[in-house]
C-alpha cells in the first residue's frame, strides 16, 4: 500500500449502540430519504436536576434521514415519559414528553473544509463517522430544551407552608397567626387581673398592705 494512502477509515462509533444509525442506504445522492421508527432505552442522565427520563425507559423515535449536498439531515420526534418532583410541593410526578429536533450531520470532507474557515453558527458542527451517526447528543439537547425548568404536579399547586412545611393542598385553610415582632417579647408576660392600672382593686378601693413586724407588739 502506498505510504500516502491512509487506507480505510475506522469507525469510532459502535454500530450496536441503540442511538447509532447507519446511513449506508442513502449513499451520497442528494434527495434520497429513509424513514426510521424505533424504540430505544433512554441513556443515563437524560434530563435536569428536578425532572428527567429514567434511565432505561422507552424512548420512541420517528425519524426521517435525508441525503443533502453537505451531509445527512435528520428530522425527528422523540416521545417518552419523564419523572421528577413538583417544584412547589415536592410531590413525585410523571408526564408524557414530546420533543422535536432537526440536525445536519456533515460528511467528513465537508466538515474539514468548514473547520478550515469556521463560522459562528458552525462551532458545534456534527459529522458522520464513516456511514454512522450518533443521535444521542441531539436527543439530549432536544429533551432538555423540552423539559420545564420548574415542573408542577398541577398548574394551581399551592405548594408548602413557608413556616412549617405543611402541604397546603391537604388543608386549604391552613395558616398561622401573624404576630408583630415588636410585641412578641410581651407574649410571655402574665397580667394580674386583680388590680387596675392605677393600683386599685376593681371596686375602687386601695388594697391593704400589712407592713407590721409580727415580732413587735403594739403597746
Amino acid at each position: 500500500m502506498p505510504a500516502d494512502d491512509p487506507g480505510p477509515t475506522l469507525n469510532r462509533l459502535d454500530p450496536r449502540r441503540p442511538l447509532v444509525l447507519d446511513t449506508r442506504e442513502l449513499g451520497r445522492r442528494p434527495g434520497s430519504m429513509r424513514r426510521v421508527s424505533t424504540t430505544v432505552p433512554a441513556p443515563a442522565d437524560l434530563g435536569i436536576d428536578v425532572v428527567g427520563v429514567p434511565e432505561g425507559s422507552d424512548v420512541t423515535l420517528e425519524l426521517r434521514l435525508e441525503s443533502v449536498l453537505d451531509g445527512v439531515l435528520v428530522t425527528g420526534t422523540a416521545r417518552t415519559r419523564v419523572a421528577g418532583e413538583c417544584a412547589r410541593c415536592l410531590d413525585p410526578l410523571e408526564r408524557e414528553l414530546e420533543a422535536d429536533f432537526q440536525e445536519l450531520y456533515a460528511y467528513p470532507d465537508e466538515s474539514a473544509g468548514r473547520r478550515a474557515a469556521p463560522r459562528d453558527d458552525e462551532s458545534d458542527l456534527l459529522e458522520l463517522d464513516g456511514v454512522l451517526l450518533d443521535l444521542e447528543p441531539v436527543l439530549r439537547d432536544a429533551v432538555v430544551l423540552a423539559l420545564p425548568l420548574k415542573p408542577l404536579c398541577r398548574e394551581d399547586c399551592p405548594g408548602l407552608c413557608q413556616q412549617c412545611g405543611a402541604r397546603l393542598a391537604d388543608d386549604p385553610e391552613h395558616g398561622h397567626e401573624a404576630v408583630d415582632p415588636r410585641w412578641a417579647a410581651l407574649q410571655g408576660l402574665a397580667i394580674d387581673d386583680s388590680t387596675t392600672p392605677n393600683g386599685t382593686t376593681p371596686n375602687g378601693t386601695t388594697p391593704k398592705i400589712d407592713n407590721a413586724d409580727p415580732d413587735v407588739q403594739e403597746s
